[in-house]
């Protein structure tokens, strides 16, 4: 059974821009490391809200609204048949290089009836197998693995027809209020029997976790509905039976605080990892700092709101733009930004070959010029 490591963690409070350090659970999860420094626009985990096929139209597990309430028998009923069991083969190597079998345990959620599951990128990390235990009790060897490091999303391929399979709701952040009744449904530490159930309220909406290692996550819903390990992977959803969210970590030093990756991210990870095998991400390509009245008596600023850029990669979009060290980003498409993270969010809302336009001031004369977005090297 896998273990649950814990990690210290920072919890950005974006929406009231207090940053509080927390320790954060991360199911089969890696050390915690130190990200301060500087934001780039490097990789992150908000992707375009629209998630299409190639005829322009929403997967088949996605639903656009809420649907009518379940009572909980009919929730169970829904909802149990689509939860799986996931366990991981790992070999790892004693002081004498003697290898030493590992297995791993979590949760995912079936997508299609063909038998595409979505589950954590940390429950199949490195694994050389991977056995998922259908509702049936049938046990199936994946035939493939796709994975987004950046998201901490995964999909797994199973060979079989005519399974059951649970929808997603789209735009969850703006479907879903606090307080809200959500169900973190999954294989909580690994017990027979079939998945575990608990119940809880939306705590809140859009938050930001670190997970060390580089990895940070966004959008993500806050839950005081029990989440343990074995439910990594699984499903957060509302009380119609469709899913808000996947299941990713826990406060380790808190009581009752629980956090999922909304739909918001996962759908349009989800399609890119079945269509393209990876996640295609817009890149800009400079780092940038938010405008505080500490940065603007240090660099000397003209205002006192906006995005500085620290630095413009060589060959970059923005060093093709124009785009200087100094400048103060203060618009992107339209669109006021007043934070690097705002800046994120609007740059990771296009998509690879969108063209921005881009206000800025150098010194204190604005300007305006564009952009066109390319693909983030991981």
């Amino acid at each position: 059974m896998g273990r649950l490591r814990h990690v210290l963690i920072a919890v950005l409070l974006i929406s009231i821009g207090v940053l509080a350090s927390w320790g954060i659970g991360v199911f089969d999860g890696s050390s915690a490391s130190s990200n301060a420094g500087v934001s780039t626009d490097n990789p992150a985990s908000v992707l375009p809200a629209a998630a299409v096929d190639s005829e322009g139209e929403s997967p088949p597990y996605v639903d656009a609204e809420i649907g009518a309430e379940l009572d909980s028998e009919e929730l169970v009923e829904r909802v149990a048949p689509a939860v799986v069991s996931i366990v991981t083969e790992t070999v790892s190597y004693d002081w004498f290089l003697r290898p030493v079998p590992q297995t791993g345990a979590g949760t995912g959620v079936i997508i299609s009836p063909d038998g595409y599951i979505v589950t954590n990128n940390h429950v199949v990390e490195n694994a050389q197998k991977v056995t998922v235990t259908l509702s049936d009790g049938r046990t199936l060897e994946a035939t493939n693995v796709t994975s987004d490091l950046q998201t901490d999303l995964a999909v797994v391929k199973i060979d079989a027809s005519e399974l059951p399979y649970l929808h997603f709701l789209s735009n969850s952040l703006e479907q879903l209020n606090e307080l809200d009744w959500v169900v973190a449904v999954g294989n909580a530490l690994a017990l027979p029997g079939g998945p575990t159930w608990t119940l809880g309220v939306v705590s809140n909406l859009g938050r930001s976790i670190d997970l060390g290692s580089g990895v940070v996550l966004h959008e993500i819903i806050q839950t005081d509905a029990a989440i343990n390990p074995g439910n990594s992977g699984g499903p957060l959803v509302n009380m119609a039976g469709q899913v808000v969210g996947i299941n990713v970590a826990i406060a380790s030093n808190a009581e009752n605080i629980g956090f999922a990756i909304s739909t918001d991210t996962a759908i349009p990870v989800i399609e890119s990892l079945i269509e393209e095998g990876q996640v295609a991400r817009p890149w800009l390509g400079v780092s940038m700092l938010t405008v505080t009245s500490a940065i603007q008596y240090q660099y000397n600023l003209s205002v006192d709101e906006g995005v500085l850029i620290v630095e413009v990669f060589d060959g970059s979009p923005a060093d093709e733009a124009g785009l200087e060290p100094g400048d103060v980003v203060t618009g992107i498409d339209g669109q006021e930004v007043n934070t690097s993270e705002e800046m994120r969010v609007a740059l990771q809302a296009h998509r690879v070959g969108d063209q921005l336009e881009i206000v800025y001031f150098r010194g204190s004369e604005q300007k305006t010029t564009h952009a066109t977005l390319v693909e983030a090297t991981s």
